[in-house]
């Protein structure tokens, strides 16, 4: 920048007065705004870029130098705390809820800089209230608002003078005050005070009358809101790892995956809906527990069988509710059709055999995919099964290794198989299924070949103690997921 003041000196020099700007503010102006641009300064300073220049030109370049390598350390220290970046580019985002009963709090919140996105956001929106949904500052008390400035955006549209007397109370309050605290315990770098904005969106349910409790429930939920933002919570490992053993507390149900082999899938053949039922309502509890609406029991009462199966309460609880149920397709022809049927009555896997077309096997597991559902290819009676894998445009999730009901005294198991699956294909995420015959006595050798889920049906649906019979089963495959988790948060 000075170079190319130089190459102009007679032309501009002249407008410039240095008595109007010591050197002492110069150099203070420099460390505050972290820059020794005559024009940036000249900004900032609101006078002549010439005088700046000027100036400039009298302070040894060494000394100049010196504070700029102090303002380097001062911002890496910095970006190490806090993860703001360059100007106009930091938006962090966190959220959390805490408390309960209608005095939840949730808050979703945005932290950046003021000449950034946020910024823009937090003008726009104040300038542009809407009904209902009226942005106010943070305040902690009437005239004091925290920094860094604060907008609150309530989520739950404002009808009635209660809802205001909450909003501008105890929400208000409690936001602005976790706001100044998150400053002086240093969560905000106090550097960042005055150049950084925050929106906060806060969840007030209309039936809340506990003033001390929305007070209590909305500063710890900002405040932990703010450390997850500075820390940019949750990392993507917390991700991929809670992801699937996660239950949303206000869904009320699961959605299960198959994250944690070994399993047990029953097979449910029996085309009986009632005496299906009656084994659902006996079944122990356990998270290793699969359900499978057999072919026999889909060809008699179609895909529907899955969303009754669901119903079937157990101590005025739905005992299928959250388990992972497989609809037994047996596909070999419309495979896109077909996984759209059984999709719609909620089943969370479809089967489809290792017989049917290269074409119908793509479509079939192109649509399982598309619909967030897993895809089963049932091996029985192929006679080579990593060929046909090796030809399809994508693996489906399970793979199942099938003696069938016929063959159980004239077929091996050809379990020897999965260890090769597995090293053929071992850059995929694959699960492989055994099934044909498996009981008790079978189980640790299916295990110890390789096998992901064990899928039984005539040992327990036939079985006069269901329950027994069962937990002869899961003992043998490992303890419930959950009973290593001692906190949910």
């Amino acid at each position: 920048m000075v170079a190319s003041f130089e190459n102009n000196e007679d032309s501009d020099v002249k407008g410039g007065r240095p008595e109007a700007l010591s050197k002492e503010e110069l150099l203070n102006a420099i460390r505050r705004w972290r820059t020794e641009s005559p024009t940036e300064l000249a900004e900032k300073l609101n006078i002549s870029r010439i005088t700046v220049w000027r100036r400039l030109k009298e302070i040894p370049k060494e000394e100049i130098e010196q504070i700029m390598k102090v303002i380097s350390k001062e911002q890496l220290k910095l970006s190490q705390k806090m993860p703001f970046h360059a100007a106009n580019s930091t938006c962090l985002i966190g959220e959390a809820l805490v408390g309960r009963n209608a005095e939840v709090a949730h808050i979703d919140l945005m932290i950046g800089d003021k000449t950034g996105l946020v910024g823009n956001a937090f003008a726009n929106s104040l300038a542009n209230p809407t009904l209902g949904h009226t942005p106010l500052l943070a305040v902690i008390r009437p005239n004091l608002p925290p920094k860094p400035f604060t907008l609150i955006v309530p989520k739950v549209t404002v009808k009635s003078a209660e809802q205001i007397d909450v909003i501008f109370g105890p929400a208000q309050a409690a936001v602005a005050k976790a706001v100044a605290d998150a400053v002086e315990e240093g969560i905000i770098p106090a550097e960042r005070a005055d150049d950084s904005v925050i929106i906060c969106s806060v969840f007030v349910h209309p039936d809340a009358k506990d003033l001390r409790r929305i007070y209590h429930y909305n500063y710890s939920a900002t405040k932990l809101a703010l450390m997850r933002a500075i820390n940019n919570y949750p990392p993507l490992e917390k991700i991929m790892y809670d992801k699937d053993r996660a239950k949303h507390p206000i869904m009320g149900f699961r959605v299960p995956r198959l994250w944690m082999p070994p399993y047990l899938q029953i097979a449910l053949d029996i085309p009986d809906l009632e005496a299906t039922e009656k084994i659902i309502a006996e079944l122990p509890e356990s998270d290793r527990i699969i359900l499978e609406a057999g072919t026999p029991l889909i060809k008699r009462y179609g895909v529907r069988v899955i969303r009754d199966l669901r119903e079937v309460s157990r101590d005025d609880e739905k005992a299928a509710r959250d388990k992972f149920i497989v609809a037994d397709l047996k596909t070999l022809d419309v495979g896109q059709v077909e996984v759209d049927l059984a999709f719609e009555e909620t089943a969370d896997a479809v089967i489809a055999s290792g017989l049917a077309s290269k074409d119908t096997l793509d479509k079939f597991i192109y649509e399982s995919k598309r619909l967030g559902i897993y895809s089963y290819v049932d091996m029985m009676d192929v006679r080579n099964p990593i060929e046909v894998l090796k030809s399809l445009n994508d693996l489906p999730e399970v793979i199942i290794i099938h003696r069938g009901i016929d063959e159980e005294h004239v077929k091996k198991t050809r379990w020897e198989l999965i260890e090769e699956l597995k090293r053929t294909f071992k850059e995929k995420k694959i699960l492989v299924a055994v099934a044909g015959g498996i009981d008790p006595t079978s189980v640790k050798k299916a295990l110890e070949s390789g096998a992901d889920i064990l899928v039984v049906g005539r040992y327990i649906t036939q079985s006069k103690d269901v329950r027994r019979s069962v937990r002869e089963l899961v003992e043998q495959i490992g303890l419930d997921m959950d009973l290593f988790r001692i906190h949910v948060e």
